[in-house]
């Protein structure tokens, strides 16, 4: 595995932006650079993926449709939360940049940017941060936590007793949180066969989980007809 490789490996990555080509364009090179991608197009939304996805870095955009990207680091300054962030914006002046540093942003991306640089600025703040190396072996979805190195899981502090297939359904499910999943992808992951396969299988194990996982909680593992399942908070 080489450094860049290293550096990517479990490291989560969370793009904040209203403009929906950037925030499609951005996810993509950073998976295919092997991160763990989550989004947002609002600062809500952004305060809630803290929460929920716990990223490691969060690309944020300046120029958000309900507050300013700046105010969203304030207030994840104000919960203590330590995120290093990367601004994006089309707004080059110093006195942004300066803001943008000073309420604890770790740099600075003006628009447009050249996406080889962005990675890299990336791979060098999670290198400086720490960040891509800790909490390494833990999952964590909602009150779900996965333990990769003592293959424990719990619900809500509750041990949750799983096979070794369940494990690694589940394992895979919670490495791509809200993320929709086919039955091709899923069997081609935890099974290592396509989806010429008998697909009766993954639904059975799905219901595996279900009575062991969210009987706990709210349900989590969610059916999405006609193409596969995700794992997402249910909607309100």
């Amino acid at each position: 595995m080489n450094e860049a490789t290293d550096t990517a490996a479990h490291s989560r990555v969370l793009v904040v932006d209203d403009e929906p080509n950037i925030v499609d364009i951005v996810s993509m090179a950073l998976r295919f650079q092997g991160f763990e991608v989550a989004s947002a197009t609002t600062g809500a939304e952004a305060l809630a993926a803290v929460a929920e996805f716990r990223p490691h870095l969060m690309v944020l955009d300046v120029m958000l449709p309900d507050m300013e990207g700046f105010d969203v680091a304030r207030r994840l300054g104000a919960q203590r939360a330590e995120v290093p962030i990367i601004f994006l914006t089309a707004r080059d002046a110093t006195e942004d940049k300066i803001q943008g540093l000073t309420i604890g942003g770790d740099d600075y991306v003006t628009k447009p940017f050249s996406l080889e640089e962005l990675v890299a600025r990336i791979r060098t703040i999670l290198r400086r941060t720490g960040m891509a190396e800790s909490d390494t072996s833990r999952l964590v979805f909602d009150d779900l936590e996965l333990d990769e190195d003592t293959r424990e899981v719990t619900r809500a502090g509750t041990p949750v007793e799983l096979t070794a297939t369940e494990y690694r359904l589940l394992r895979y499910l919670m490495l791509n949180p809200r993320r929709v999943l086919t039955r091709a992808q899923i069997l081609n992951h935890v099974w290592d066969y396509d989806f010429g396969g008998d697909a009766r299988v993954l639904e059975t194990y799905i219901s595996y989980l279900r009575k062991k996982v969210d009987v706990l909680g709210a349900p989590l593992i969610h059916t999405v007809r006609g193409v596969g399942y995700a794992l997402r908070l249910p909607r309100t």
